[in-house]
């Protein structure tokens, strides 16, 4: 579980984030949606630490990271997986070497044990035998899949998906939002979607928070959202009608 208490973060004169607290439950897939602008994005970089917060705390399973020293973080980092917009894969490295970066960087593993956590990794987002090709042959989809594939190599305990659907089409858009709610589920992993795609909301939310103006302005579930009468929250999300059309397919 991670737990976020209180968490506050300017930038010179500009308040992004406001005395934001919520937590995020093992084995659930969290979604994170609000405007752009609107201090989600910072949430995210805060939760993992690319940003100091100014106020509040992060904790991570009873450990206090927003107090905790560079080698302390560092710990907790190993047990990070993170799914960046577009993929961010390394161009001029294989499937395999991409893949295999976060081994390198962190752990000690000998070369046989790397390329067999690699492969089992490749197959599990069904992207075996695709070792030796580069980013450059491989279309958004399967960037993605590899990009999950070396989110997930050290096997962690928490996910990060900032904007996991973006320039896909909405076939290949299924296939991801299912495998990251998968893995969630059979790895028993935290996770936290960043997304401004509401068909990703409605499919693989267990949780859902809603960033407005820097505060936290609602949270619940998919089922919840439906029907809240949140002003802020409507007008971002859905048309009339495409809440009664919603509300009738659940009648």
């Amino acid at each position: 579980m991670i737990e976020v208490r209180n968490i506050s973060k300017s930038f010179a004169d500009n308040k992004v984030l406001n005395n934001v607290s919520t937590t995020f439950e093992q084995g659930q897939t969290s979604l994170i949606i609000g405007r752009s602008g609107s201090g989600k994005t910072v949430l995210i970089k805060c939760i993992v630490g690319l940003h100091n917060v100014d106020e509040g705390e992060v904790i991570f399973d009873n450990r206090v990271f927003t107090d905790m020293a560079f080698r302390e973080k560092k710990e907790i980092r190993k047990e990070i997986g993170m799914l960046f917009q577009g993929g961010a894969l390394f161009d001029s490295m294989t499937t395999e070497e991409n893949v295999v970066f976060p081994l390198n960087m962190f752990t000690d593993m000998s070369y046989e044990e790397k390329l067999e956590r690699v492969n089992f990794c490749l197959k599990r987002v069904n992207m075996e035998n695709a070792n030796d090709l580069y980013p450059s042959e491989l279309s958004g989809g399967m960037k993605k899949r590899v990009a999950i594939a070396r989110a997930i190599a050290l096997n962690p305990k928490y996910l990060f998906c900032d904007e996991p659907n973006s320039g896909l089409d909405p076939m290949t858009a299924i296939v991801i939002d299912n495998l990251i709610k998968e893995i969630t589920d059979e790895y028993n992993i935290t996770t936290i979607v960043n997304t401004h795609d509401m068909n990703s909301v409605m499919r693989i939310s267990d949780k859902i928070i809603f960033i407005h103006e820097g505060n936290k302005w609602w949270e619940g579930t998919k089922d919840e959202i439906l029907h809240t009468d949140n002003k802020e929250i409507n007008d971002f999300v859905f048309s009339l009608e495409f809440i009664r059309k919603l509300k009738k397919e659940q009648e």
